[in-house]
């Protein structure tokens, strides 16, 4: 009888540590939601290369995460060095972050679409990335047509004062223009009446360059050339198609998403010029306030 009340006493501790281990390494830290016992927090994050990167360095820049030395515009979720606020990022494409706001704690969402989805980056994030020059949209053409007549007429045309002004009106902060000298909307080097009764088309995305490419086109207007937009919902599209010719420029991307969509894809294009910035911003879905991450 004694042999067996020890044998039971051996087997009941050996339960009790499995069941101790087992609900520990449940517990333990990853860069993906992890940070002990405390309850998982859900952002949603764009999920191409550089969107991502860039919502990982406004949460770092916040306090919320740190990145492992190093990890700079190119960072992914496995660059998340300490999480302790046990964030669970979920990787979505950018286009569909605001979608998805309501089924997260938050989600980092580009301008251009929190605009679209009728939120406005000043008034309704919770947190807001700074106006970075690396992240200028630019206007861009295929390689070895930058200094077309009708591309630098079209670049004058947005640089001018009046696109400057009208960005400031009417994104009131959401969207900034990064020219630093602007212009009557014209280039001096170019002979406009040569290009009389011509037409340059433009690939963009809808909020808010395609608002402001229509400042741009009544400026060319001006001088008898006509600006086509044509509006694509997409980060790969726009690229493609100036890529093939079909469309002679497009505006809606940063450099560093430029250079890592030419090096994934092969393409040639090149940026003629930046134009404005629409800084990161960080929205409540689930959470009204940033109490969950203190």
């Amino acid at each position: 009888m004694k042999k067996n009340r020890i044998l039971a006493s051996i087997l009941s501790a050996a339960i009790l540590t499995s069941v101790f281990t087992f609900t520990s390494c449940g517990d333990s830290s990853s860069a993906n939601g992890a940070g002990g016992s405390k309850s998982k927090v859900t952002i949603a994050i764009p999920n191409d290369t550089t969107n991502e990167a860039r919502a990982l360095l406004l949460l770092q820049d916040k306090g919320y995460i740190t990145l492992k030395d190093g990890a700079g515009i190119t960072a992914t979720i496995l660059d998340v060095k300490d999480n302790p606020h046990n964030i669970e990022f979920k990787e979505v494409e950018a286009a569909q972050l605001p979608n998805v706001l309501k089924d997260v704690d938050y989600a980092v969402i580009n301008s251009n679409y929190a605009i679209d989805a009728k939120l406005n980056p000043v008034k309704d994030s919770l947190a807001i990335e700074g106006s970075s020059s690396a992240y200028g949209n630019i206007l861009a053409v295929k390689e070895g047509k930058q200094d077309d007549a009708l591309v630098k007429a079209l670049k004058a045309a947005l640089e001018s004062k009046d696109v400057a002004d009208f960005i400031k009106e009417k994104y009131d902060g959401a969207v900034i223009s990064t020219v630093e000298k602007t212009t009557d909307g014209y280039d001096e080097s170019i002979d406009y009446s040569s290009l009389s009764g011509k037409s340059i088309s433009v690939a963009a995305s809808p909020t808010p360059h395609a608002e402001i490419l229509a400042k741009a086109k009544d400026i060319l207007a001006k001088k008898d050339i006509t600006l086509k937009i044509t509006e694509f919902t997409d980060y790969v599209q726009p690229n493609n198609v100036v890529e093939s010719g079909e469309i002679d420029a497009n505006y809606f991307q940063h450099q560093p998403y430029l250079d890592d969509f030419n090096e994934q894809n092969k393409t040639h294009i090149v940026s003629v010029g930046a134009i404005h910035v629409e800084p990161l911003g960080l929205y409540g879905g689930k959470q009204s306030n940033l109490d969950a991450l203190k």
